[in-house]
């Protein structure tokens, strides 16, 4: 992969794990936390499609609540963990890779960056928590007010680059934000962490990887 200026990467499920927050309660939640956990993401990412179709915007904050409202009625989880189950989404741990690769990274001077669905003030706290200060800039949905695969995300970090499409490297483990970003124009990369099958949406990555660390092998 050649002439890549700026590396940008998806946070949730890429750089932080979306199941921590549910797995830290996992005692409390029992043997359906995993489940618990994998229907409030796809609900919350359901949210964000049908809201950006409807245009009936709301931030990432409020649709991660209103979709953990619903996960939990389905599942039954005490109403009382609720706000418990909010604070420790601000708070998600990244995957064990993500800190060392990303100093690696900008040890070789590239423009690192975040491109996401989450609202500047949650992005903000996961990377102050988790000490990542290697980000130049962190870019979310809100500055255009829809939400992924809409081309006007993935025109923020162009305009504000002033790059080519081609000189990007983005980075999501989401297949439907591959695709997004590939179809784009961006050299899109699949963190493919869980083994799974990648979508038809007339987008086949070039580059699979399981983990971030193997960036620095094709880059």
């Amino acid at each position: 992969m050649k002439n890549i200026k700026a590396i940008i990467f998806d946070a949730y499920g890429t750089l932080f794990d979306v199941n921590s927050a549910a797995e830290k309660c996992k005692d409390k939640i029992g043997s359906k936390w995993e489940n618990f956990s994998d229907y409030w993401r796809t609900t919350q990412l359901e949210y964000t499609w049908l809201r950006s179709l409807m245009k009936r915007h709301k931030d990432f904050w409020k649709i991660t609540e209103d979709s953990l409202d619903k996960s939990m009625k389905v599942f039954n989880i005490n109403p009382n963990m609720k706000s418990e189950l909010l604070d420790l989404y601000k708070i998600l741990s990244p995957y064990p890779e993500v800190k060392e690769t990303l100093k690696l990274l900008k040890d070789k001077n590239y423009k690192l960056s975040i491109l996401s669905n989450g609202t500047h003030s949650l992005l903000n706290e996961l990377v102050f928590r988790n000490n990542l200060k290697v980000f130049d800039d962190i870019f979310s949905v809100e500055e255009v007010g829809i939400f992924k695969p809409d081309s006007k995300v993935y025109d923020i970090p162009i305009k504000k680059y002033k790059i080519e499409k081609s000189e990007v490297a983005f980075l999501s483990a989401n297949t439907w934000d591959v695709s997004g970003g590939g179809n784009y124009g961006f050299n899109a990369i699949w963190v493919n962490r869980n083994n799974i099958i990648f979508d038809n949406l007339d987008y086949s990555p070039e580059n699979q990887i399981n983990n971030l660390k193997r960036l620095l092998d094709i880059i």
